[in-house]
């Protein structure tokens, strides 16, 4: 499962990591964002070697949120050599998700 981090661990994790980064901006009370869960998880254990996954409770950390201009939730963003790579809002399908994770 993705581990949540917060605007401290953020540049080391995602912005300085030797492999691309997926981050999940979510909220508690989003319901498209307990329906991409288990897309995200199952993502994980398919592509976890590959692609590091993290997640950011957007309720919580309000700079990354504006930093990232986190509009609606969930929005998952490729962070790769600590640039945005590639962005997707909304509910995935496994199958089309796993392929736009591939591309990278």
């Amino acid at each position: 499962m993705a581990e949540r981090i917060g605007r401290e661990e953020f540049e080391e994790k995602v912005l300085k990591s030797d492999l691309p980064v997926l981050v999940d901006f979510y909220s508690d009370s989003c319901m498209a964002c307990k329906k991409l869960a288990p897309v995200l998880s199952q993502a994980e254990e398919l592509l976890g070697e590959s692609i590091y996954f993290y997640k950011v409770n957007t309720n919580y950390e309000n700079e990354l949120t504006e930093k990232y201009e986190i509009l609606s939730r969930p929005t998952l963003i490729v962070f790769i050599n600590g640039r945005e790579a590639g962005r997707k809002t909304g509910v995935q399908r496994l199958q089309e998700f796993i392929d736009w994770l591939k591309a990278f």
